[in-house]
């Protein structure tokens, strides 16, 4: 599943919900999910840490879809590298 794929799913999965709870509590839902990602790779198993890396990227794809914001576009942000000083590994 690419990024597109995923901001759709979650959009007819959850987008009716999202947006009647606004950007301000979604914030607050993916800051709960790094919290547990976090705590799942200090002391998680490997499932623990896969769920909630995938619910992370999936508050993130959520809060996007809020914003309007197409997460393929933002990522090329990256694409060659570096965003500061476009070298590959980064030279900062």
């Amino acid at each position: 599943m690419d990024l597109a794929q995923l901001q759709d799913v979650i959009d007819r999965t959850f987008g009716h919900r999202d947006r009647a709870r606004g950007t301000a509590a979604s914030v607050a839902w993916l800051c709960e999910e790094v919290g547990e990602l976090a705590q799942a790779v200090r002391k998680g198993t490997t499932e623990q840490q896969i769920a909630e890396f995938a619910d992370v990227i999936a508050w993130v794809a959520t809060l996007a879809n809020q914003l309007d914001v197409d997460l393929d576009a933002a990522l090329e942000r990256y694409a060659h590298g570096c965003p500061k000083c476009a070298a590959l590994p980064c030279a900062c």
